[in-house]
Protein backbone atom coordinates (compact mmCIF):
# COMPACT_ATOMS: atom_id res chain seq x y z
CA UNK A 1 0.00 0.00 0.00
CA UNK A 2 1.57 3.65 -0.56
CA UNK A 3 0.72 6.48 1.85
CA UNK A 4 -0.30 9.18 0.61
CA UNK A 5 0.64 12.42 3.22
CA UNK A 6 -0.48 16.03 2.28
CA UNK A 7 1.99 18.35 3.90
CA UNK A 8 0.70 21.94 4.60
CA UNK A 9 3.06 24.86 4.52
CA UNK A 10 6.33 25.07 2.32
CA UNK A 11 8.81 26.78 5.07
CA UNK A 12 11.21 24.48 6.78
CA UNK A 13 9.24 22.37 8.89
CA UNK A 14 7.10 21.26 5.89
CA UNK A 15 10.35 20.76 3.46
CA UNK A 16 12.11 19.01 6.79
CA UNK A 17 8.78 16.34 7.22
CA UNK A 18 9.13 15.43 3.40
CA UNK A 19 12.15 14.90 3.58
CA UNK A 20 12.10 12.62 6.47
CA UNK A 21 9.05 10.29 4.85
CA UNK A 22 11.24 10.61 1.50
CA UNK A 23 13.87 9.03 3.78
CA UNK A 24 11.73 5.86 5.97
CA UNK A 25 12.59 2.40 5.45
CA UNK A 26 9.69 -0.21 5.51
CA UNK A 27 7.12 2.43 3.83
CA UNK A 28 6.21 3.65 0.15
CA UNK A 29 5.20 6.87 0.84
CA UNK A 30 4.20 10.01 -1.64
CA UNK A 31 3.79 13.53 -0.20
CA UNK A 32 2.01 16.79 -1.92
CA UNK A 33 3.31 19.54 -0.57
CA UNK A 34 0.24 22.28 -0.68
CA UNK A 35 1.39 26.21 -0.33
CA UNK A 36 -1.31 28.90 0.06
CA UNK A 37 1.29 31.47 -1.80
CA UNK A 38 2.43 30.47 -5.88
CA UNK A 39 5.97 30.44 -4.00
CA UNK A 40 7.71 28.07 -1.87
CA UNK A 41 9.94 28.54 1.57
CA UNK A 42 7.65 30.37 3.56
CA UNK A 43 9.73 31.85 6.71
CA UNK A 44 12.91 31.16 4.75
CA UNK A 45 11.85 34.29 1.79
CA UNK A 46 9.83 36.10 3.64
CA UNK A 47 11.00 36.37 7.22
CA UNK A 48 15.17 35.44 7.08
CA UNK A 49 16.73 39.63 6.60
CA UNK A 50 17.67 40.11 3.42
CA UNK A 51 21.33 40.82 4.60
CA UNK A 52 21.20 37.17 5.84
CA UNK A 53 21.47 35.40 2.66
CA UNK A 54 24.04 32.71 3.56
CA UNK A 55 20.95 31.52 5.69
CA UNK A 56 18.78 30.99 2.88
CA UNK A 57 21.58 28.78 1.56
CA UNK A 58 18.48 25.86 3.53
CA UNK A 59 16.59 26.20 0.29
CA UNK A 60 19.17 23.99 -1.56
CA UNK A 61 17.99 21.17 0.29
CA UNK A 62 14.64 21.64 0.51
CA UNK A 63 14.76 22.14 -3.39
CA UNK A 64 16.20 18.57 -3.49
CA UNK A 65 13.44 17.31 -1.87
CA UNK A 66 10.74 18.57 -4.04
CA UNK A 67 12.61 17.49 -6.92
CA UNK A 68 12.37 13.65 -5.79
CA UNK A 69 9.95 11.92 -7.86
CA UNK A 70 7.52 10.91 -5.08
CA UNK A 71 6.97 14.37 -3.82
CA UNK A 72 4.67 16.96 -5.85
CA UNK A 73 4.51 20.82 -5.08
CA UNK A 74 1.56 22.77 -5.39
CA UNK A 75 1.25 26.04 -4.82
CA UNK A 76 -1.93 28.42 -5.01
CA UNK A 77 -3.60 25.91 -2.69
CA UNK A 78 -5.66 27.84 0.32
CA UNK A 79 -6.39 25.12 2.39
CA UNK A 80 -9.34 25.74 4.76
CA UNK A 81 -10.59 28.18 2.53
CA UNK A 82 -11.00 27.14 -1.02
CA UNK A 83 -9.60 23.13 0.09
CA UNK A 84 -11.08 22.33 2.73
CA UNK A 85 -9.98 19.49 5.32
CA UNK A 86 -12.54 16.96 4.14
CA UNK A 87 -11.60 17.69 0.86
CA UNK A 88 -8.05 16.11 1.82
CA UNK A 89 -8.98 13.77 3.57
CA UNK A 90 -10.96 11.98 0.46
CA UNK A 91 -7.40 11.35 -1.35
CA UNK A 92 -4.83 11.49 1.75
CA UNK A 93 -4.05 8.74 4.75
CA UNK A 94 -2.50 11.95 6.49
CA UNK A 95 -2.32 15.44 6.77
CA UNK A 96 0.50 17.05 8.08
CA UNK A 97 -0.35 21.07 9.00
CA UNK A 98 3.05 23.13 9.07
CA UNK A 99 1.94 26.79 8.86
CA UNK A 100 3.95 28.45 11.29
CA UNK A 101 2.81 31.68 13.40
CA UNK A 102 1.87 34.36 11.39
CA UNK A 103 0.76 37.57 14.11
CA UNK A 104 2.34 38.99 17.01
CA UNK A 105 2.16 39.46 20.05
CA UNK A 106 0.23 42.60 21.71
CA UNK A 107 2.01 44.29 24.25
CA UNK A 108 -1.31 45.29 25.84
CA UNK A 109 -0.44 49.33 26.73
CA UNK A 110 -2.34 52.35 25.91
CA UNK A 111 -1.51 53.80 22.71
CA UNK A 112 -0.18 50.60 20.99
CA UNK A 113 -2.79 51.18 18.03
CA UNK A 114 -1.49 55.11 17.29
CA UNK A 115 -0.38 55.78 14.00
CA UNK A 116 3.07 54.72 13.79
CA UNK A 117 2.68 51.57 16.08
CA UNK A 118 3.26 48.32 14.31
CA UNK A 119 3.60 44.62 15.01
CA UNK A 120 7.34 43.38 13.92
CA UNK A 121 5.65 40.94 11.36
CA UNK A 122 4.02 43.74 8.84
CA UNK A 123 7.02 45.45 9.07
CA UNK A 124 9.35 41.91 8.24
CA UNK A 125 7.06 40.83 5.68
CA UNK A 126 6.72 44.17 3.69
CA UNK A 127 10.55 44.60 3.57
CA UNK A 128 10.97 41.00 2.28
CA UNK A 129 8.64 40.82 -0.85
CA UNK A 130 5.44 39.14 0.74
CA UNK A 131 2.31 39.87 -1.66
CA UNK A 132 0.15 40.15 1.75
CA UNK A 133 2.09 43.00 3.23
CA UNK A 134 2.95 45.12 0.09
CA UNK A 135 -0.04 47.65 0.69
CA UNK A 136 1.58 48.47 4.22
CA UNK A 137 2.62 51.87 4.84
CA UNK A 138 5.49 52.66 7.52
CA UNK A 139 6.33 56.48 7.84
CA UNK A 140 9.95 56.62 8.17
CA UNK A 141 10.93 60.36 8.56
CA UNK A 142 11.25 60.35 11.99
CA UNK A 143 14.24 60.55 13.37
CA UNK A 144 14.05 57.98 16.47
CA UNK A 145 12.85 54.48 15.99
CA UNK A 146 11.72 52.09 19.22
CA UNK A 147 11.90 48.64 18.51
CA UNK A 148 10.31 46.69 21.45
CA UNK A 149 11.73 43.16 22.05
CA UNK A 150 15.34 41.70 22.18
CA UNK A 151 15.23 38.99 19.99
CA UNK A 152 16.80 37.59 16.50
CA UNK A 153 13.41 39.54 14.73
CA UNK A 154 14.14 42.69 16.74
CA UNK A 155 17.73 42.61 15.86
CA UNK A 156 17.36 42.01 12.06
CA UNK A 157 14.42 45.48 12.06
CA UNK A 158 17.68 47.06 13.52
CA UNK A 159 20.21 46.11 12.15
CA UNK A 160 18.41 46.74 8.53
CA UNK A 161 16.94 50.37 9.05
CA UNK A 162 20.65 50.85 10.01
CA UNK A 163 22.43 49.52 6.84
CA UNK A 164 24.07 51.41 4.13
CA UNK A 165 22.49 51.91 0.56
CA UNK A 166 25.64 49.86 -0.34
CA UNK A 167 24.75 47.48 1.90
CA UNK A 168 21.15 46.78 0.86
CA UNK A 169 21.86 47.74 -2.74
CA UNK A 170 23.41 44.03 -2.62
CA UNK A 171 20.48 42.15 -1.03
CA UNK A 172 16.99 40.73 -2.36
CA UNK A 173 15.25 43.56 0.29
CA UNK A 174 12.53 44.69 -2.36
CA UNK A 175 12.81 48.34 -4.26
CA UNK A 176 10.33 49.59 -2.25
CA UNK A 177 11.82 49.35 0.73
CA UNK A 178 15.25 49.84 -0.22
CA UNK A 179 13.84 53.14 -1.59
CA UNK A 180 11.81 54.35 1.75
CA UNK A 181 15.07 53.01 4.16
CA UNK A 182 17.31 55.22 2.36
CA UNK A 183 15.29 58.29 2.04
CA UNK A 184 14.04 57.77 5.39
CA UNK A 185 15.00 60.29 8.31
CA UNK A 186 16.15 57.97 11.06
CA UNK A 187 18.80 58.65 13.07
CA UNK A 188 18.86 56.50 16.00
CA UNK A 189 17.31 53.18 16.84
CA UNK A 190 16.55 51.88 20.19
CA UNK A 191 15.96 48.04 20.81
CA UNK A 192 14.21 47.39 24.48
CA UNK A 193 14.66 44.43 26.64
CA UNK A 194 12.05 44.08 29.55
CA UNK A 195 14.46 42.28 31.37
CA UNK A 196 18.65 41.73 31.37
CA UNK A 197 20.86 40.93 29.11
CA UNK A 198 21.52 37.65 29.63
CA UNK A 199 17.37 36.77 29.64
CA UNK A 200 18.12 38.09 26.14
CA UNK A 201 16.87 35.73 22.98
CA UNK A 202 19.07 36.84 20.39
CA UNK A 203 21.76 34.40 19.60
CA UNK A 204 25.41 35.77 20.08
CA UNK A 205 26.17 35.88 16.22
CA UNK A 206 22.81 38.09 15.88
CA UNK A 207 24.42 40.51 18.42
CA UNK A 208 27.94 40.66 17.88
CA UNK A 209 27.37 41.63 13.78
CA UNK A 210 25.50 45.02 15.36
CA UNK A 211 28.77 46.37 16.57
CA UNK A 212 30.48 45.72 13.32
CA UNK A 213 27.78 48.10 11.40
CA UNK A 214 29.65 50.79 9.26
CA UNK A 215 26.96 52.89 9.38
CA UNK A 216 25.96 53.16 12.72
CA UNK A 217 27.41 53.56 16.10
CA UNK A 218 26.22 50.74 18.79
CA UNK A 219 25.39 52.28 22.18
CA UNK A 220 25.11 50.23 25.39
CA UNK A 221 24.33 51.96 29.45
CA UNK A 222 26.95 50.06 31.15
CA UNK A 223 25.01 50.27 33.91
CA UNK A 224 22.28 48.22 32.18
CA UNK A 225 25.17 45.45 31.64
CA UNK A 226 26.77 45.20 34.76
CA UNK A 227 25.27 43.30 37.01
CA UNK A 228 25.92 39.72 37.42
CA UNK A 229 23.09 36.88 36.29
CA UNK A 230 20.82 35.87 39.18
CA UNK A 231 21.28 32.37 38.15
CA UNK A 232 25.41 31.38 37.14
CA UNK A 233 25.65 31.72 33.29
CA UNK A 234 26.17 29.05 30.68
CA UNK A 235 29.04 29.51 28.75
CA UNK A 236 27.23 30.92 25.35
CA UNK A 237 24.97 33.52 28.11
CA UNK A 238 28.64 34.40 29.12
CA UNK A 239 29.86 35.25 26.24
CA UNK A 240 26.76 37.12 25.60
CA UNK A 241 27.59 39.65 28.70
CA UNK A 242 31.30 39.79 27.29
CA UNK A 243 29.91 41.24 24.21
CA UNK A 244 27.25 43.26 25.57
CA UNK A 245 29.63 44.58 27.98
CA UNK A 246 32.67 45.39 25.75
CA UNK A 247 29.84 47.92 23.60
CA UNK A 248 29.24 49.46 25.89
CA UNK A 249 33.11 49.83 26.98
CA UNK A 250 32.97 52.22 23.18
CA UNK A 251 32.88 55.68 22.76
CA UNK A 252 30.79 56.45 19.50
CA UNK A 253 32.71 57.32 16.56
CA UNK A 254 30.27 59.73 14.76
CA UNK A 255 28.40 57.31 12.16
CA UNK A 256 25.34 58.77 10.38
CA UNK A 257 23.36 56.48 12.96
CA UNK A 258 23.23 55.25 16.52
CA UNK A 259 21.97 51.89 17.89
CA UNK A 260 20.96 51.65 21.31
CA UNK A 261 20.25 48.46 22.83
CA UNK A 262 18.24 48.80 26.18
CA UNK A 263 18.08 46.64 29.28
CA UNK A 264 15.03 46.36 32.37
CA UNK A 265 12.29 49.04 30.82
CA UNK A 266 9.21 48.11 29.88
CA UNK A 267 6.91 50.09 27.88
CA UNK A 268 3.80 51.60 29.69
CA UNK A 269 2.38 53.42 27.46
CA UNK A 270 2.95 55.25 23.54
CA UNK A 271 2.02 58.64 23.71
CA UNK A 272 0.09 60.36 20.78
CA UNK A 273 0.36 63.90 19.52
CA UNK A 274 -2.17 66.37 18.31
CA UNK A 275 -3.04 63.96 15.09
CA UNK A 276 -2.68 60.42 16.19
CA UNK A 277 0.61 59.38 15.58
CA UNK A 278 3.33 58.33 18.28
CA UNK A 279 5.69 60.89 19.63
CA UNK A 280 7.12 59.41 22.96
CA UNK A 281 7.40 56.17 24.85
CA UNK A 282 6.68 56.08 28.65
CA UNK A 283 8.85 53.19 29.79
CA UNK A 284 9.46 51.78 33.40
CA UNK A 285 12.54 50.66 34.44
CA UNK A 286 12.75 47.39 36.07
CA UNK A 287 15.02 45.35 38.39
CA UNK A 288 15.10 41.61 38.51
CA UNK A 289 14.40 39.14 41.15
CA UNK A 290 14.29 35.01 41.03
CA UNK A 291 10.90 33.80 41.94
CA UNK A 292 9.96 30.04 41.69
CA UNK A 293 12.89 29.21 39.68
CA UNK A 294 12.59 31.77 37.17
CA UNK A 295 13.96 35.56 36.66
CA UNK A 296 11.34 37.96 36.18
CA UNK A 297 11.32 41.59 35.33
CA UNK A 298 9.63 43.66 38.36
CA UNK A 299 9.08 47.52 37.96
CA UNK A 300 10.73 49.92 40.15
CA UNK A 301 8.33 52.62 39.81
CA UNK A 302 11.23 54.70 38.17
CA UNK A 303 9.22 56.04 34.83
CA UNK A 304 11.25 58.21 31.78
CA UNK A 305 9.89 59.11 28.30
CA UNK A 306 11.60 58.33 25.22
CA UNK A 307 10.73 60.86 22.13
CA UNK A 308 9.63 58.07 19.78
CA UNK A 309 8.57 58.56 15.74
CA UNK A 310 8.23 54.66 14.91
CA UNK A 311 7.46 51.39 17.01
CA UNK A 312 7.94 47.97 15.77
CA UNK A 313 6.31 45.64 18.64
CA UNK A 314 8.54 42.47 18.40
CA UNK A 315 7.49 40.44 21.43
CA UNK A 316 7.11 36.79 19.77
CA UNK A 317 5.32 35.54 16.68
CA UNK A 318 1.36 33.84 17.11
CA UNK A 319 -0.27 31.13 15.43
CA UNK A 320 -3.39 31.15 13.74
CA UNK A 321 -6.23 28.94 13.86
CA UNK A 322 -6.77 26.79 11.53
CA UNK A 323 -10.37 25.72 10.03
CA UNK A 324 -11.57 22.46 11.29
CA UNK A 325 -8.48 21.95 13.99
CA UNK A 326 -8.93 22.15 17.63
CA UNK A 327 -6.90 25.69 18.71
CA UNK A 328 -5.07 26.65 21.93
CA UNK A 329 -5.73 30.62 21.76
CA UNK A 330 -3.65 31.28 24.50
CA UNK A 331 -0.54 29.65 23.50
CA UNK A 332 -1.31 29.89 19.66
CA UNK A 333 -0.66 26.21 19.02
CA UNK A 334 -2.98 23.14 17.79
CA UNK A 335 -3.64 20.97 20.72
CA UNK A 336 -1.21 17.62 20.07
CA UNK A 337 0.94 15.22 21.55
CA UNK A 338 3.95 14.45 19.81
CA UNK A 339 2.81 15.54 16.52
CA UNK A 340 -1.09 13.95 16.83
CA UNK A 341 -3.75 16.57 16.79
CA UNK A 342 -6.20 15.66 19.77
CA UNK A 343 -8.93 13.88 19.08
CA UNK A 344 -8.41 13.91 15.20
CA UNK A 345 -7.48 10.75 13.78
CA UNK A 346 -4.81 11.09 10.34
CA UNK A 347 -3.97 14.99 11.64
CA UNK A 348 -0.40 16.16 12.74
CA UNK A 349 1.09 19.19 12.86
CA UNK A 350 4.72 20.54 12.76
CA UNK A 351 7.11 23.45 13.12
CA UNK A 352 5.57 26.43 14.88
CA UNK A 353 1.75 25.28 14.66
CA UNK A 354 2.61 22.70 16.98
CA UNK A 355 5.31 23.62 19.55
CA UNK A 356 4.83 27.59 19.55
CA UNK A 357 7.32 30.25 18.03
CA UNK A 358 10.77 28.78 19.47
CA UNK A 359 14.69 28.31 18.04
CA UNK A 360 16.08 28.48 14.69
CA UNK A 361 15.02 27.42 11.57
CA UNK A 362 17.29 23.88 12.22
CA UNK A 363 15.25 23.29 15.22
CA UNK A 364 12.39 22.54 12.73
CA UNK A 365 13.49 19.34 11.56
CA UNK A 366 14.00 17.16 15.34
CA UNK A 367 10.14 18.67 15.44
CA UNK A 368 9.63 17.24 12.30
CA UNK A 369 11.24 14.13 12.63
CA UNK A 370 9.26 13.70 15.68
CA UNK A 371 5.71 13.81 13.86
CA UNK A 372 6.87 12.10 11.13
CA UNK A 373 7.77 9.25 13.96
CA UNK A 374 4.08 9.55 14.76
CA UNK A 375 2.97 9.09 11.33
CA UNK A 376 4.88 6.45 10.81
CA UNK A 377 3.52 4.45 13.67
CA UNK A 378 0.19 5.00 12.75
CA UNK A 379 0.48 3.69 9.27
CA UNK A 380 -1.20 0.53 10.05
CA UNK A 381 -4.27 1.97 11.41
CA UNK A 382 -4.96 5.11 9.03
CA UNK A 383 -8.46 5.13 7.73
CA UNK A 384 -7.69 4.05 3.61
CA UNK A 385 -9.13 7.25 1.73
CA UNK A 386 -11.97 6.81 -0.84
CA UNK A 387 -9.52 8.07 -3.98
CA UNK A 388 -6.06 7.78 -3.09
CA UNK A 389 -4.96 8.17 -6.95
CA UNK A 390 -2.54 10.77 -7.16
CA UNK A 391 -4.43 12.05 -10.13
CA UNK A 392 -8.10 12.40 -8.20
CA UNK A 393 -5.88 15.15 -5.39
CA UNK A 394 -5.05 16.78 -8.50
CA UNK A 395 -8.46 16.50 -10.11
CA UNK A 396 -9.80 17.84 -6.30
CA UNK A 397 -7.01 20.89 -6.26
CA UNK A 398 -7.15 22.04 -9.62
CA UNK A 399 -11.28 22.76 -9.89
CA UNK A 400 -11.22 24.38 -6.14
CA UNK A 401 -8.02 26.57 -6.80
CA UNK A 402 -8.18 26.91 -10.51
CA UNK A 403 -4.36 27.48 -11.34
CA UNK A 404 -2.08 25.62 -9.82
CA UNK A 405 1.91 26.31 -9.75
CA UNK A 406 3.70 23.28 -9.88
CA UNK A 407 7.51 22.92 -8.66
CA UNK A 408 8.48 23.80 -12.34
CA UNK A 409 6.33 26.70 -12.05
CA UNK A 410 8.29 28.06 -9.34
CA UNK A 411 11.72 27.21 -11.05
CA UNK A 412 10.72 29.27 -14.17
CA UNK A 413 9.70 32.07 -11.26
CA UNK A 414 12.99 31.94 -9.81
CA UNK A 415 15.13 31.69 -12.35
CA UNK A 416 13.17 34.88 -13.90
CA UNK A 417 13.81 36.70 -10.24
CA UNK A 418 17.87 35.61 -10.55
CA UNK A 419 18.35 36.71 -13.70
CA UNK A 420 16.69 40.20 -12.91
CA UNK A 421 18.93 40.45 -10.39
CA UNK A 422 22.42 39.79 -11.88
CA UNK A 423 23.01 42.85 -13.55
CA UNK A 424 22.18 44.89 -10.22
CA UNK A 425 24.44 42.71 -8.57
CA UNK A 426 21.92 41.18 -6.40
CA UNK A 427 21.16 37.38 -5.08
CA UNK A 428 17.35 38.08 -6.73
CA UNK A 429 14.84 40.77 -7.38
CA UNK A 430 11.41 39.47 -5.83
CA UNK A 431 8.23 39.19 -7.62
CA UNK A 432 6.40 40.56 -4.88
CA UNK A 433 2.43 40.42 -6.34
CA UNK A 434 0.29 37.02 -6.67
CA UNK A 435 -0.76 38.42 -10.35
CA UNK A 436 2.49 38.20 -11.03
CA UNK A 437 3.58 34.89 -9.80
CA UNK A 438 0.81 33.71 -11.76
CA UNK A 439 1.50 35.40 -15.19
CA UNK A 440 5.07 35.37 -17.10
CA UNK A 441 7.22 35.48 -13.87
CA UNK A 442 8.74 38.59 -14.85
CA UNK A 443 9.15 40.99 -11.90
CA UNK A 444 7.51 43.98 -11.42
CA UNK A 445 7.92 47.21 -9.61
CA UNK A 446 5.68 47.13 -6.09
Amino acid sequence: MTLRIAVIGSGPAAFFAADHLMHRDGLDITVDILERLPVPYGLVRFGVAPDHQKIKSVIKGFAKTAAHERVRFFGNVDVGRTVKLADLQRHYHAVIFATGAQTDRHLGIPGEDLMGSHPATEFVAWYNGHPDFQHCTFDLSGKRVAVVGVGNVAVDIARVLCRTQAELAATDITDAALEAIMASGIEEVAMLGRRGPAEAAFTNPEVRELGELPGADIIVRADEVADEPLTPPDRTTAKKLEILREFAQRAPEGKPKRLAIRFCVSPEALIGDETGHVRAMRVMRNRLELKAGRIVAVPTGQVEEMPVDLVFRSVGYHGVAIADLPFDERSGTVPNHKGRVKGMVGCYVAGWIKRGPSGVIGTNKADASETVEAVCADAPTLPTPPAPDPAAALATLQAACGQLVTWQDWERLDAAEIAAGSPLGRPRVKVVRVADMLGSGAPSAP
